[in-house]
């Protein structure tokens, strides 16, 4: 069968390089994180060959430029159905696709290859010094490659909602993405104070993945429970309008528990304090929207891998942004365990739980009408949702062991005032807790190859002619 009998708009074909790219970047990303992992105990693990600071850029890089390539397909696939339209310039999306690619590679290459102080001496940064942040650590010309990239692809994206339907969903991931663009130009701000500097980091690292982010996450969520359960469009767009009013209201303010001890104000003690404790709130709604349109199902969709991986979603995004973060977002607790492993706990399920599963919730959906059918055969399905058990199951492991390190140093480190232990005599403390992290990280990088086998799991997929025209309609 042709993709185009199943795909609405042929344009929409050009999301499938980007979630292609998107998910071998992503068995990149976990192969470096087990390796940083494995250096946590193994303290010469690769060296000289990959050192820890060059892993650890390699490996925070490689998920934000795949989660990017992921937003991207994403909008890619949604936009032309949900406007109605084919997408303003394929050719364009296209061409964006390889100039990001290829950028992100020379990057890697850069990273792993040359000493980071050369590479910034090579790269310009004494014309305009951006290097050295932490998930910034871009060169001036790839951070150039991606202002143009974002500005292309918005510009492709808002001009096919211009001529065609505009729905809250796009709407919504439009206002997201454009924020998503605005916020990284703080990344060419690197003022010699320190605290402006902290300052304007978190401008792009709170305001991406507290903020805008939270936008785009929402308005695919709804995408996918549109299509999937038959629910009225018009329930689901409250639902929305609602999650992310609180999302924005709480996630701009929340920004202030990272400026408890940077040297601004006290005042953000009480702001970020407030609403931060606050920031759960969204994350809640948005699991019990996903089981109440779930449970106010229509119809019986064809894929249920996809339902699967939207309730995974809303339900790990609560608990890592949600819970998770809320355990150490009070000033007076954040004092003791800012920066311990407790933070990492944090970030690892809040990043899992509320974008990667999203990305991999829409290609779940997506992919199988961009290979020419509505939904793949029970047996490649069956295998789908094995891997995100196994991964979720990783995952947990991962936090709780991260959740207990932290928990210890803080214990051993930083909370006694006589005797504290130094930071290098409490990581030996953690070593057990170390281990258990590598067997968490391995149990998710299979997770992640029993993901991927599932596109070449055989069996009799569900095609377009298989499934009666009112349902057709609307999916």
């Amino acid at each position: 069968m042709n993709t185009h009998q199943v795909l609405k708009y042929r344009s929409q074909a050009v999301a499938k390089p980007y979630f292609i790219a998107a998910m071998l970047l992503f068995a990149g990303q976990i192969l470096f994180g087990i390796g940083l992992g494995l250096q946590y105990v193994i303290g010469d693990f690769l060296f000289p060959y990959i050192p820890f600071n060059q892993a650890r850029m390699v490996h925070t890089n490689l998920l934000i430029v795949w989660l990017l390539f992921g937003f991207m397909g994403a909008a890619y696939y949604i936009v032309p159905e949900e406007s109605e339209t084919e997408l303003w310039s394929p050719k364009l999306a296209l061409a964006l696709f390889w100039i990001f690619l290829v950028a992100g590679a020379l990057t890697i290459v850069g990273y792993l290859a040359v000493p980071y102080a050369k590479l910034a001496e090579l790269t310009g940064n004494d014309l305009l010094q951006t290097m050295g942040r932490e998930f910034l650590e871009q060169p001036l010309p790839t951070k150039v490659g991606i202002v143009v990239v974002a500005l292309g692809f918005l510009f492709n994206i808002g001009m096919t909602v211009l001529r065609g339907r505009k729905t809250s969903i796009t709407l919504v991931l439009l206002l997201g993405l454009a924020g998503l663009a605005v916020f990284f130009l703080f990344s060419f701000v690197n003022p010699h104070n320190l605290v402006r500097d902290k300052m304007y980091w978190w401008f792009v690292v709170h305001l991406w993945v507290e903020g805008v982010w939270e936008l785009i996450l929402g308005s695919l969520l709804a995408y996918v429970l549109v299509k999937t359960t038959g629910v009225d469009r018009e329930v689901i767009d409250k639902w929305l309008y609602v999650i992310i009013a609180f999302a924005l209201m709480t996630g701009i303010l929340g920004t202030g528990h990272h400026f408890y001890f940077i040297g601004l104000p006290g005042y953000w003690q009480w702001i970020g304090s407030v609403f931060s404790a606050m920031e759960p709130i969204p994350f809640f709604m948005m699991t019990v929207f996903a089981f109440n349109m779930v449970q106010r199902r229509r119809r019986e969709h064809p894929n249920q891998a996809a339902v699967l991986w939207a309730l995974g979603t809303a339900v790990m995004g609560f608990l890592g942004a949600g819970l998770w973060g809320f355990i150490h977002t009070l000033s007076p607790v954040n004092y003791y365990t800012h920066g311990s492993q407790v933070t990492a706990a944090h970030g690892h399920l809040a990043f899992y739980g509320a974008y990667v599963l999203v990305v991999i919730t829409l290609i779940s959906y997506a992919m199988p009408t961009l290979r020419g059918r509505i939904a793949n055969s029970q047996r490649a399905q069956a295998v789908e949702m094995w891997s995100f058990w196994i991964m979720s199951i990783g995952m947990g492991v991962m936090v709780l062991a991260l959740t207990g390190a932290g928990i210890l140093q803080i214990w051993l480190q930083r909370m006694p005032t006589e005797g504290a232990m130094s930071f290098m005599s409490t990581q030996d403390q953690l070593r057990f807790f170390y281990w258990v992290r590598i067997a968490g990280g391995v149990t998710f990088l299979l997770g992640q190859f029993t993901y991927f086998s599932s596109f070449f799991v055989g069996g009799e997929p569900v095609k377009a002619d298989t499934v009666p025209s009112a349902k057709l309609a609307q999916a």
